[in-house]
């Protein structure tokens, strides 16, 4: 059998959170309920797991605050935020205070268990190349970094997933519907919110090389030029 999952759940609302528990649990994952953020930062730093489930909005420490403080200790730990909100800029925030995912209220427990592994990189991605040169940078796909000149950039597993899938269509126009299905697993407006979001920290990251350049195409997608 496979090592299990280890996951803290911060939810406060404790019925959802046994339900999600047991589910979990019954799949394979270990997982830690933590009933309000500070219980939550407590757990993570005793007890570090390989995913954190955050409700956004909790007592004594929201989500978005502990994601914050996570993000100062530990950059590369997949976040996954659950809200009952849905406005454009909540999803926006949450993405700058450091999370991954972003799943609305109700969710299936599939939905979240893709997510999950997605995140943690166990979906295999197809055609894999060791190194991948992108202007004056060297991509590798397997260890999730960005290398140029003395510099080394560490992605997260959807960053690196997303520019693979820019290199190969390179000069051509990436489709936006293709990207959010292949990566996100679906193309509803929100999962586009989340790219759009990933988009802008690439370009951040590629931003060494001007030459680099990561074009939005009106209703269409996106082309890379290198």
């Amino acid at each position: 059998m496979s090592e299990k999952i280890k996951i803290i759940l911060a939810e406060d609302e404790l019925a959802l959170a046994q339900i999600i528990k047991e589910s979990l649990e019954t799949r394979n994952f270990h997982v830690t309920h933590c009933k309000d953020g500070e219980e939550a930062s407590v757990e993570f730093l005793k007890n570090k797991p390989d995913i954190l489930v955050l409700d956004v909005m909790m007592p004594k420490k929201d989500g978005f605050t502990l994601a914050k403080e996570i993000r100062k200790i530990d950059k590369k730990i997949p976040i996954i935020f659950l809200t009952a909100k849905s406005q454009t800029q909540d999803v926006v925030d949450g993405f700058n205070f450091g999370g991954n995912d972003y799943l609305k209220k109700p969710f299936s427990m599939e939905e979240l268990i893709v997510r999950i592994h997605a995140l943690l990189g166990r979906i295999s991605i197809e055609n894999k190349e060791e190194n991948l040169s992108i202007g004056s940078y060297t991509f590798n796909l397997t260890k999730q970094i960005l290398s140029h000149s003395e510099t080394v950039i560490s992605l997260t597993h959807r960053e690196a997933s997303l520019l693979h899938l820019l290199i190969e269509n390179r000069n051509e126009i990436l489709d936006r519907s293709l990207v959010l299905k292949k990566i996100w697993g679906d193309d509803d407006f929100f999962n586009g919110r989340s790219m759009d979001v990933f988009i802008t920290k690439l370009r951040k990251k590629l931003s060494l090389d001007p030459n680099i350049q990561i074009i939005n195409i009106r209703n269409q997608g996106y082309k890379l030029i290198d």
